[in-house]
């Protein structure tokens, strides 16, 4: 897992968000009772801060991490109107 921020120009802040990996490995030493709480492998990211539970469910999956992090910045900009 790595923290980034939705808006890099508030690095100077703590990050708001993380993006992680969701492995076929990790899928398949699930419990096959637990799995339907799962997703498809790939990269998620949710909204959070450092030493925080998560401010809602993973959003994925994406092909790259890259990936995650554009849509959580879009995500972020969309939903704060571009404000500074």
């Amino acid at each position: 897992m790595s923290q980034f921020y939705t808006d890099p120009s508030r690095e100077n802040a703590l990050p708001d968000a993380e993006v992680f990996e969701l492995t076929q490995a990790e899928i398949d030493a699930t419990p096959i009772e637990d799995r339907d709480d799962l997703g498809k492998p790939g990269f998620y990211w949710w909204s959070c801060f450092p030493g925080c539970l998560p401010d809602g469910e993973p959003i994925g999956p994406f092909e790259t991490e890259e990936e995650a992090v554009k849509d959580a910045r879009a995500a972020s900009s969309a939903t704060l109107g571009d404000a500074p």
